[in-house]
């Protein structure tokens, strides 16, 4: 059964408070950065889709994506924990739209289902939804089959959105979380669109899955090599 949820009246008054705290900071903290470079429209991408999109990234690349993905108010799936609701009050004010559930655990209903289910319905609406593929717990950069299948049932493309930076904090988390530094340069990559076709069996999933993985892995490289690359000349 699903539990409800209870907040004690103090959490509450924090909920108020805290998070347009830690919004503003992070905001603050995104428009010091300099993009350096863009590969890839995604302006084109989205206008030939009817402005729909399964925008794929790493959980350890989350941070930049606060940036530019509130602003396009994509859609995402928040856990319906408590933490979640920490992190729902947050992205409210980041310009996010949000479903709440989390994957089954112990044969309790965490929601995931239904949050899937009305993710699906919002995207063949016309929004975008926005997943961190290897969230919430892992393993790290593997692709979980979740946005892979909302692609199947709406149509609308898999966009791998991935970027690198000069300088940042590294978390001692599961994912080894980057937080870049203020005023560092950043590198963007908007890839190219992955469809999935509503006919695809399970095998042809498997392989569309394990592509996008390729793909983002490759990206990742590819922005922290920039980076690198030009250290290693100065």
């Amino acid at each position: 059964m699903k539990k409800t949820l209870h907040i004690p009246w103090w959490e509450k008054i924090l909920l108020t408070i805290i998070p347009p705290i830690v919004a503003g900071l992070m905001k603050l903290l995104c428009l010091t950065y300099r993009v350096v470079h863009v590969q890839g429209d995604r302006k084109a991408i989205l206008k030939k889709h009817d402005g729909r999109a399964v925008f794929c990234t790493w959980h350890q690349r989350m941070f930049y994506h606060f940036h530019f993905f509130g602003s396009l108010h994509v859609t995402m799936m928040i856990s319906a924990s408590k933490d979640g609701e920490w992190a729902a009050s947050i992205a409210r004010l980041l310009g996010f739209k949000y479903v709440r559930g989390s994957t089954r655990k112990k044969n309790i209903d965490k929601g995931g289902k239904n949050a899937m289910e009305k993710l699906i319905d919002m995207v063949d609406q016309g929004e975008s939804a926005g997943i961190l593929v290897d969230g919430p717990t892992g393993p790290n950069r593997k692709v979980k089959i979740g946005a892979v299948l909302i692609a199947q049932k709406t149509g609308a493309p898999l966009l791998s959105e991935m970027w690198g930076c000069k300088s940042a904090w590294v978390l001692k988390s599961w994912d080894r979380h980057l937080i870049p530094k203020p005023f560092t340069k950043i590198y963007v990559i908007h890839s190219e669109p992955i469809y999935v076709p509503k006919d695809a069996n399970r095998e042809e999933l498997e392989k569309i899955r394990l592509r996008l993985e390729k793909v983002m892995n490759e990206d990742v490289e590819k922005c922290d090599a920039y980076f690198y690359k030009n250290s290693s000349k100065s």
